[in-house]
């Protein structure tokens, strides 16, 4: 296995996760590929988080912690793009401050990615509640390409782009950024447009990341039902949909994926914002209304079918 040689830009967000990010920043420290920097980008946090890392800063001068400025806005988009205007590598991978990183994380995603000639290499992750699930070492495994024509596979998330499970050449953000109005779902959107652009890709089968599970996560809100967070994944669903029409590349699959999701959030007004994008015929706008108002019963039929087939 050829190993590469080009620096990769590490760009962490952090908040408030001084119980987590210790673990997070030695993960990093222990990768076998070392010719990184991981910029920590603090997002305004009120605890001892740089109390906590400052002997990491002292003793690696590859690690560096920075303020996030006012001109980009508080949360994971706004670091994000701070962190990308200093970035010095010729590659780029985001990891979170409470998760941990496979030691071969690096090595395997450089790897794929220069040998297959593609501009972002994704791979698998696994998700943990306390304790950090066995770490195996098993050989690089490629699973398949991925590029334009696959767009549909990343949407419905089929393969799953998490905003920590992809190293990207630094050059697919040259014209793209995190959309720093969004809360939750900004790497869904972002990802998105990036192999809307034409970038090609390559995924793993190789589980390289581990992500911690706790309810205070981004995600872990989103799936309680915080308003924010359930407001920021509707209005990526509207930016999406619209982008891919407007590419004339929304299939119509696509259609029925991005109705079923206003349908299933509940949400009214989403599903009329989609038929002004996708502009279906009234046939289409009657059968997919008809849905919503009967979503509860059908709900209580699916889950009846369930119980008496199990």
């Amino acid at each position: 296995m050829s190993k590469p040689s080009q620096l990769v830009s590490i760009i962490m967000a952090t908040y408030n996760r001084a119980h987590y990010i210790t673990e997070a920043l030695n993960a990093i420290k222990k990768q076998s590929y070392a010719n990184w920097e991981c910029l920590i980008i603090d997002d305004g946090c009120t605890d001892n988080t740089e109390n906590i890392i400052s002997p990491i800063l002292s003793e690696d001068s590859r690690f560096k912690f920075l303020k996030r400025p006012n001109n980009h806005k508080k949360g994971l988009p706004g670091c994000r793009n701070y962190g990308l205007s200093l970035a010095k590598g010729d590659y780029i991978i985001f990891f979170d401050d409470d998760d941990i990183v496979h030691p071969l994380n690096l090595e395997y995603s450089l790897t794929a990615l220069q040998n297959q000639n593609v501009d972002f290499c994704h791979y698998q992750k696994q998700s943990f509640l306390n304790e950090v699930p066995e770490i195996k070492i098993e050989e690089l495994k490629i699973r398949r390409t991925l590029v334009r024509d696959d767009i549909e596979l990343v949407v419905t998330g089929k393969y799953a782009l998490a905003s920590c499970t992809v190293l990207w050449k630094k050059e697919c953000f040259n014209y793209i950024k995190f959309n720093e109005n969004l809360m939750y779902a900004e790497e869904w959107e972002c990802y998105i447009s990036i192999i809307e652009k034409g970038f090609r890709g390559i995924s793993l089968e190789n589980i390289l990341y581990y992500n911690r599970k706790h309810a205070i996560s981004n995600t872990g809100k989103f799936w309680h039902k915080n308003p924010v967070q359930l407001k920021s994944k509707k209005e990526a669903i509207f930016l999406v949909a619209k982008k891919l029409a407007n590419k004339n590349i929304l299939t119509s699959s696509l259609k029925k994926y991005f109705t079923g999701l206003a349908i299933s959030y509940r949400d009214l007004s989403l599903l009329k914002e989609l038929f002004n994008i996708f502009k279906p015929t009234k046939k289409y706008r009657i059968i997919t209304i008809i849905k919503y108002y009967l979503y509860d019963l059908w709900r209580i039929y699916y889950n009846t079918k369930k119980k008496l087939q199990s």
